[in-house]
């Protein structure tokens, strides 16, 4: 295929990114402005799957586990409905979970990209197979339809049928674009669904060798661009503010692989100028934003600021890494809660069961290889490492190979993960691809230079570089790495540079062939220099000192760290429920103090824990245990003060249940039985260990309470960061119209709703009714207390 050459000619928008990169410099968001600023695509690239083999580590483990189950996936079952919606027989059954609904066929791509992935690192032809059977699949269902569509994706009509997804698009051509933030003219996230397809046809080609992945994607490709031609430019920035995942990056990157600039126009066409431009003028606009959906419009960015040039693109990709990493980031490298960002540097006020969804931090991920490309700088890989390290590893279960949505930050949460046929999340899909490619990342070359990156036990056989070499690591368990040449020629580069991680502090040994070396570390590399040959072994050991790391806004709620890994305290097994004091680390001094090590290098036993002594691992391996991952840091006076005032709060709630008529606990299922709950469009749920049910759309909750004679009013419990707009009927009859703020306070917050005494004053139990305005929300809601006026 002709390969698409960028412009040359530097855009006059250049400007505003060095502009912008000043003033970052100048607030402190950079370390290195004149290489930020000079930022050029493939400054350093990686080298390809193919060269690179994983050697017995917890890395190979999870790459063969993560195998297994992609083998136990039936393509049949993953291509249910892109045959039954071209007219053909399906061969198997259709999965449940999201695959059950107008989302369905969002997996396929991913497995697609899986498969692709895991067939270049480990050139295993039983996986070559399955790729090639599914693209020839796809093309047979694509050949039913005249104008080349072909997808798995569903929509719902006002009727109820379910009906196949070309039709959503054809709406959207004659210029219906009714939708919400992931739904478009009755099915969920179609454009997210397509990307999906696009990336999984675009890694088969480049990463599994199989033409005919082209041949699908391109009249794909086509029809949807006709479909966006139809559109103009208000029309276009609505239907983008519906999820469309990363498909401005996926036609991109078609156009630069086939020389066609349609694809690349089209690419450029996808851009959300609502998210994006805030970014370029570096302005931070993310909270309450859906995270992960903003997170591939930036990677698209990347790309094209790589194709075409677009010092724009460039400023917006930096200036989001930026700011999701500096400033909405968990210790482990995930951001958001229930899945948004909320306020910068409000981390230690998020510390819930919904943290951290695994697409995030994959996507995350995707960008950081981008910008490292542009500006090789080793914190890059500090990033990189961390989130590999405490999220990657800690959302995939070593011994079913399922994946969590979520990775809780809250104090004794349990980990939920996937069903194997009965899930397929966003974040089963995001899985199967992070667990397919530890090798993409470990190598980097700019022709002089190779760069280790990552410590990741792995064979190197570089062809087109002269070079073949064996890394040996117990990274992160100990700081020891071996690097041992096997094979050099003269094409072989002479800069071997290693990089070194933040968080050795400056503390680390090297030796070449067992002598050793002084060398002092630039801009977190060390280089050595030589004419490399078989035999010759570099030896580094870094340090991995305890330390803490505060939460972003709050110096007081800290993170046990040793080197790359955040460890946890173990309060038990996953199946023993939790419901005591969250523990704290109180001492005079440094809570550090009272860690003694144990057996194993990542295990401690803490005596400076409150209310008692708690044994700390590594925060991923906890995968069937319940952790305590965040701490609140307190002198021994500050500790007694904060148990008081847990005993007061017990007792206000004590009273508070003494003095209600009647009371609902949401999302509780005994509770909700008892008091008759029925519901419609609404949804159970836990937030910060407190049940909680919430009603979306056109949807309602009714459930039934003890009356009074005397005059009531109805509590709701809310979270005070949430906002909706709902009614409350009793007995049928309109009680209070309800609008609820988002408000600044970060806790719950309990409302009182006087009630008509005219509805209530019989004493006789009353139904009540919660539905939202307008297709609104109400909730979600943690509680109903029904209390005398």
């Amino acid at each position: 295929m002709p390969a698409f050459h960028p412009d040359t000619t530097i855009d006059p928008s250049r400007r505003r990114f060095l502009q912008w990169s000043a003033l970052a410099a100048a607030a402190g968001m950079l370390r290195f402005p004149l290489e930020v600023a000079a930022s050029v695509a493939g400054t350093v690239t990686a080298l390809p799957l193919q060269a690179v083999r994983l050697t017995p580590s917890i890395f190979l483990d999870s790459l063969l586990v993560n195998r297994r189950y992609l083998f136990e996936l039936e393509p049949d079952r993953l291509l249910h409905n892109f045959l039954q919606y071209a007219g053909l027989p399906p061969k198997g059954d259709v999965y449940g979970g999201w695959e059950g609904d107008t989302i369905a066929g969002h997996t396929l791509g991913h497995y697609l990209s899986a498969l692709s992935k895991l067939y270049a690192q480990t050139g295993d032809a039983q996986v070559k197979q399955r790729i090639e059977y599914i693209v020839a699949e796809l093309a047979r269902a694509q050949a039913q339809d005249p104008d080349g569509y072909v997808g798995g994706l569903t929509r719902k009509t006002d009727a109820g049928e379910i009906v196949g997804g070309k039709s959503v698009f054809e709406r959207v051509r004659a210029g219906a674009v009714n939708g919400s933030k992931f739904n478009i003219n009755g099915s969920w996230s179609p454009l997210y669904t397509v990307h999906k397809l696009f990336a999984g046809l675009l890694d088969a080609d480049a990463l599994a060798d199989t033409p005919q992945a082209l041949q699908v994607l391109e009249p794909l490709a086509a029809y949807l661009a006709g479909v966006f031609d139809a559109l103009d430019h208000a029309q276009m920035q609505s239907l983008l503010a519906t999820e469309f995942g990363g498909l401005n990056e996926s036609y991109i990157e078609l156009g630069a692989r086939t020389g066609n600039r349609r694809w690349i126009a089209i690419g450029k066409r996808l851009r959300h100028e609502g998210i994006v431009d805030p970014a370029i003028a570096g302005k931070d606009d993310l909270p309450h934003h859906h995270a992960n959906t903003q997170v591939p419009k930036f990677i698209g960015e990347a790309r094209q600021f790589e194709v075409t040039g677009d010092a724009d693109s460039a400023a917006a990709a930096r200036f989001f890494w930026e700011t999701v990493t500096g400033h909405y980031s968990y210790v482990i490298g995930g951001n958001a809660d229930r899945e948004y960002f909320q306020q910068p540097d409000t981390i230690a006020a998020f510390l819930t069961e919904q943290t951290c969804e695994h697409c995030n931090s994959y996507n995350m991920l995707k960008l950081t290889r981008h910008l490292y490309q542009w500006t090789p700088q080793a914190r890059y890989f500090d990033y990189y490492e961390r989130t590999l390290l405490n999220h990657t590893m800690a959302a995939q279960h070593p011994q079913t190979g399922m994946f969590t949505y979520m990775t809780p930050m809250i104090t004794g949460a349990e980990r939920g993960f996937s069903e194997k046929f009965d899930s397929f999340w966003c974040c089963v899909g995001s899985g199967m691809e992070a667990h397919a490619q530890f090798g993409d990342s470990i190598y980097w070359h700019d022709g002089q230079s190779l760069y280790v990156n990552l410590y990741i036990p792995s064979q190197l056989d570089w062809k087109e570089g002269g070079l073949a070499l064996e890394l040996d690591s117990d990274v992160p368990h100990t700081g020891n790495v071996r690097v041992q040449v096997t094979r050099a020629d003269d094409k072989a580069p002479r800069r071997l540079m290693l990089r070194i991680p933040a968080w050795a502090d400056g503390h680390q040994a090297l030796k070449l062939n067992g002598r050793t070396v002084s060398a002092t570390p630039k801009e977190g590399y060390i280089a050595l220099e030589r004419r490399w040959k078989a035999g010759d072994v570099v030896e580094l050991a870094l340090d991995m000192p305890l330390r803490l790391e505060p939460a972003a806004g709050d110096p007081d709620t800290v993170v046990v760290m040793r080197g790359p890994l955040a460890l946890a305290a173990d309060l038990g097994p996953a199946a023993t429920p939790y419901d005591a004091m969250d523990p704290a680390l109180v001492a005079d001094v440094s809570p550090l103090s009272g860690f003694v090590a144990l057996r194993e290098p990542t295990r401690f036993l803490a005596s400076t824990t409150r209310p008692r002594a708690l044994e700390f691992s590594p925060f991923y391996a906890q995968h069937d245990r319940r952790s305590a991952l965040y701490f609140k840091r307190m002198d021994p006076a500050q500790w007694a003060e904060e148990a008081q005032r847990r005993d007061r709060a017990k007792a206000e709630h004590a009273e508070l249940q003494a003095s209600a008529v009647d009371m609902i606990q949401f999302g509780n299922e005994a509770s909700e039985k008892d008091h008759r709950l029925a519901s419609d469009t609404s949804f159970a749920a836990a937030y910060r260990r407190q049940q909680c049910r919430d009603v979306r759309g056109k949807g309602f909750v009714a459930f039934v309470m003890k009356g009074s004679t005397q005059p009531l009013v109805l509590r709701l419990r809310f979270w005070g960061s949430d906002k909706g707009r709902f009614n409350i009927l009793v007995n049928g009859a309109l009680a209070v119209e309800v609008a609820v703020e988002r408000g600044q306070v970060i806790d719950f917050v309990d409302r009182d709703y006087p009630l008509p005494h005219a509805l209530t004053r019989t004493g006789q139990p009353l139904t009540f009714r919660v539905e939202p305005q307008h297709g609104d929300t109400a909730g979600p809601l943690f509680g109903g207390w029904l209390m005398p006026a």
